[in-house]
């Protein structure tokens, strides 16, 4: 499950949050931090969903939903400290095709997320959430991973490593960043955590562990999937 999404929040921790659960989801992401600056992306580079914090400095989001309505179909998710009916009855009437009000549990964000997008018809299983390389097969949607048509048992921490690999085949990504999208804010994680469930994942989908086809390191940078 694989989409663009602009993310406009003008609290940078807030922003980042957003930022990371949408990341380890499988998405592209990019922040900005104003009204105008959500127009000017939003313009430019079409996202297929844009989350909008309604409190925002230059143009208010309401304002910033309004316009972005009047141009195009893009699906919008509003995030919003204004609980009353009439509130969020605004946000609807302005355009957002959902609202999510703050506090909220970014799993929560990600799966209004899903399901907007699915809604939109951006992103369609089984073209998207299933990668090939050689004969492993990753179907993020189900969660189900496959060699040679055998399914593989995976851990949780097994496959999210392997998904966050899979969103990008041929990108280096580092420990860290691996602990950052597969692990979340679990800060008790090690780097060298990372790699011993690497091990466990190489000796579960490799036909030779020690000479890995699939799950590959690039020595002094981290881990990477090969391409298709």
């Amino acid at each position: 499950m694989s989409a663009r999404i602009l993310v406009a929040e003008d609290d940078p921790k807030q922003a980042n949050l957003v930022r990371v659960y949408l990341e380890r989801d499988g998405h592209s992401v990019l922040l900005v931090g104003d009204g105008r600056a959500a127009l000017e992306q939003a313009r430019s580079r079409r996202p297929d969903l844009v989350v909008l914090d309604v409190m925002m400095p230059v143009v208010d989001g309401m304002d910033v939903c309004r316009i972005l309505r009047s141009e195009s179909k893009v699906p919008i998710l509003l995030l919003t400290a204004r609980s009353t009916e009439d509130d969020l009855l605004l946000g609807l009437d302005v355009g957002a095709d959902d609202y999510i009000t703050k506090p909220y549990s970014p799993r929560e964000l990600t799966a209004r997320v899903r399901a907007l997008l699915r809604r939109a018809g951006t992103v369609t299983a089984g073209t998207q959430a299933v990668l090939r390389v050689g004969e492993l097969e990753i179907d993020t949607g189900r969660f189900e991973v496959r060699v040679a048509g055998r399914p593989i048992v995976l851990t949780a921490k097994e496959f999210g490593i392997l998904e966050v690999l899979a969103a990008e085949p041929g990108r280096v990504f580092t420990r860290a960043q691996i602990i950052d999208r597969a692990f979340g804010f679990d800060h008790y994680v090690l780097e060298r955590t990372v790699d011993a469930h690497v091990m466990n994942l190489r000796r579960k989908i490799e036909a030779d562990a020690a000479e890995p086809r699939y799950v590959q390191t690039v020595y002094g940078r981290g881990y990477r999937l090969a391409e298709s």
